[in-house]
């Protein structure tokens, strides 16, 4: 049942064109941005230079769970999903994989192209940096599929987290050392920097809590509405 949930699930993301452009926006702004930063020549951070575009690529990977989540709470779209899938948790638990797995191949493929942008990487850098890209973006698409699931409203979940990933995270991009370090897009970057202030695969896992936190509000917020 459950992979036919999932299977229904993501017959609904291939078939949306504007879906399938914002994957491939994650990977085009990575790459671009990332291009862009490596012509600064007074890199003090290779690593953080190389995976730049991923502070940009984030945008499309939220947008993307966004909408993707949103389109279940208009027009009465969830009553059709449960009536097919009655079991709420079921239906919720297949309509975030089939969210997550293509960021996540997605996200790894972007990893992976931007490493030839890069220059004095070691070869763990190279492998930390590609995998925690792809995680990274996955937590974030996750992070945002859960809260639209919360809010009911893409247009209100991308209204809080692009203002919030554009602006307060670099206003407090200096801020190293304090709380700010364990804020969601803050703590998985530290996997995409050459000396970060927190472990990169314990601040990975902070990110993931934080999703995870989402992702169950939203999960509650689902059973307990009607729809």
């Amino acid at each position: 049942m459950y992979v036919s949930a999932l299977h229904a699930e993501w017959l609904k993301i291939r078939t949306l064109r504007s879906l399938v452009v914002t994957l491939a926006v994650i990977l085009l702004a990575t790459v671009g941005f990332s291009a862009l930063a490596g012509l600064d020549a007074g890199v003090e951070d290779p690593l953080f230079t190389t995976y730049f575009g991923v502070s940009f690529g984030q945008i499309a990977a939220v947008s993307f769970a966004a909408t993707a989540t949103a389109a279940e709470f208009r027009d009465g779209a969830l009553r059709v999903s449960l009536a097919a899938v009655p079991d709420r948790t079921r239906w919720f638990a297949a309509k975030v994989t089939a969210i997550g797995l293509p960021v996540l191949a997605v996200g790894l493929l972007t990893g992976v192209a931007v490493l030839p942008l890069g220059s004095g990487l070691t070869w763990a850098e190279g492998v930390r940096g590609a995998v925690g890209c792809a995680l990274y973006l996955t937590l974030m698409a996750l992070l945002a599929a859960g809260l639209t699931a919360v809010l009911r409203s893409g247009v209100a979940t991308l209204g809080i987290l692009v203002p919030f990933l554009l602006l307060v995270s670099f206003v407090i991009g200096d801020m190293s050392g304090t709380v700010a370090d364990w804020l969601p897009d803050r703590a998985g970057q530290a996997a995409l920097h050459s000396d970060p202030a927190v472990n990169p695969w314990l601040g990975l896992l902070v990110t993931g809590l934080w999703s995870a936190a989402a992702l169950g509000a939203g999960a509650w917020r689902v059973r307990k509405r009607d729809a």
